[in-house]
């Protein structure tokens, strides 16, 4: 059965993915890159190149998302998989079930840092785009090969993406902050592997010290260093450049205070009033 860690993009996905991958798959609890091959990301292109399908619109994939799950879980193991996309359904098709679901880790983030992310990420021209990005309720994440769209992610709106997992009935979902992240990271991420072991129904004990070191290893500064020398697989080209755009950019540092003009923080603020006010961003 699988466990989604899923958030809209730029929330600190990759950073909790990173620190459960090193807790359950390392010997000694110090993360590398290649931890994060046991976490992989669904919906991507390898779960459907396979099918005879020519995937001649974006959305096609979407009617193979339970098959290619049900495929995942043949051998009937525990899998965690990272997702962007929103719990949905296109065209009938539902993104998954309690069948194949087990539980989600749901990672949420102030918008307001989201943005200069999202702006920095995608390459964005301004944040007027950037915020149009996370209002749109059509937006979705593409990806073509061979004139096949293999890697389609729904996100709609940032408010459509995060109630679609906060507040769905299908299965159990904890929700965490990413600033919580930061600031209580071994309470956050002890919280998360009681909360894996709880719908698991393991009876498997929580290694404290290798927790520790885990924290220890997925400083953000520790994994801006090694996006540094050695680059990070899942970075993105940036338009028009021969240049990758980091990843690990601002993180925990950021400040929507220093960054936003008024105009946008005010729309935003009200905007996103009810979300600033549940998750106590305000």
């Amino acid at each position: 059965m699988i466990i989604w860690l899923a958030s809209y993009p730029k929330s600190g996905n990759t950073w909790l993915r990173s620190m459960l991958a090193s807790y359950l798959y390392s010997q000694n609890g110090v993360f590398n890159f290649d931890d994060l091959n046991h976490i992989d990301q669904f919906p991507s292109f390898d779960y459907f190149k396979n099918y005879k399908d020519k995937f001649e619109r974006p959305e096609d994939t979407a009617r193979y998302w339970l098959d290619a799950q049900k495929k995942i879980n043949e051998n009937k193991k525990i899998k965690f998989f990272k997702t962007h996309a929103a719990l949905c359904k296109i065209e009938d098709n539902v993104f998954t079930n309690k069948q194949n679901s087990l539980g989600a880790i749901y990672i949420i983030r102030d918008p307001r840092n989201v943005i200069s992310s999202i702006f920095n990420h995608f390459d964005k021209k301004s944040y007027e785009e950037a915020l149009n990005f996370m209002k749109d309720e059509k937006r979705c994440l593409l990806h073509k090969e061979n004139e096949r769209y293999l890697g389609f992610i729904p996100l709609f709106s940032w408010k459509t993406h995060q109630n679609s997992w906060i507040k769905n009935k299908i299965f159990p979902v904890l929700t965490i902050r990413y600033e919580d992240l930061h600031t209580q990271t071994f309470k956050t991420l002890e919280k998360v592997i009681n909360f894996v072991k709880l719908i698991s129904k393991s009876n498997q004990s929580f290694k404290r010290d290798k927790a520790k070191k885990v924290v220890k290893s997925c400083e953000f500064s520790r994994m801006q260093k090694m996006e540094n020398e050695n680059g990070f697989p899942e970075a993105v080209m940036k338009k028009k450049e021969n240049k990758k755009i980091n990843f690990f950019h601002l993180g925990p540092k950021k400040n929507y205070e220093d960054i936003l003009d008024k105009e946008i923080l005010s729309e935003m603020n009200s905007l996103y009033k009810e979300q600033l006010k549940e998750f106590k961003y305000e």
